[in-house]
């Protein structure tokens, strides 16, 4: 994909996270892969009515910010420190969905084995232990975690899904609020939980 069009792809998957509720004007960001080239939404403008014009472009290896014009997102560092580890995936979402976020300041846990696509998008969802946001201490302990999971919960801050591409990212952030609000909303009945493990494995759909 061209690098024009995947740059309006993340200014318009931005704005679906916030139409969504899944972040705040300011809160939030998202980045794509294209080549040696991070493409990401930039510092302090709104989420919601972003253009392909200003996502910023960051060199992947050496961190520079290759759109000196352009303010790059406080968490520019954690998504580069993401595609160095992760060579496989395209795309990162972060945001502040609000029941996650709850989660993210709890010692209880998301459910994914309450329906069948939340464990096979998510499997297990845990938390990364708390660093300030913005620091080298945040991108290094997101990025060792996300070497093995699609999704997780930042302690006290938000949530954080990668993707081939930015609808596959997207889709395990909206499916991980989904799981979230399901948990909550699960209090007090009588759930069936199945073995997804064992039957993904039957249907030949294992991951």
């Amino acid at each position: 994909m061209e690098k024009e069009e995947l740059k309006r792809l993340v200014a318009a998957f931005m704005k679906r996270v916030y139409d969504c509720g899944l972040t705040t004007s300011t809160g939030g960001n998202i980045s794509a892969r294209s080549d040696d080239v991070m493409l990401i939404t930039p510092s302090g403008l709104d989420k919601a009515s972003l253009t392909a014009s200003d996502i910023a472009e960051v060199d992947i290896k050496t961190g520079k910010n290759l759109t000196p014009d352009l303010k790059l997102s406080i968490e520019s560092h954690m998504h580069r420190m993401i595609y160095l580890k992760r060579e496989d995936i395209g795309a990162v979402v972060h945001c502040h969905p609000v029941f996650s976020c709850l989660f993210s300041a709890s010692e209880e846990k998301i459910r994914t084995d309450l329906i069948a696509e939340s464990y096979y998008l998510l499997k297990t969802v845990e938390k990364i232990p708390y660093a300030l946001m913005g620091t080298s201490a945040l991108a290094e302990a997101v990025s060792e975690h996300m070497r093995t999971f699609d999704a997780a919960l930042l302690e006290n801050h938000g949530a954080i899904a990668v993707g081939k591409t930015l609808l596959n990212a997207f889709d395990r952030i909206e499916c991980l609020e989904q799981a979230a609000k399901m948990t909550v909303f699960s209090k007090g009945l009588t759930i069936k939980a199945m073995d997804y493990p064992k039957l993904l494995e039957i249907d030949g759909m294992k991951k």
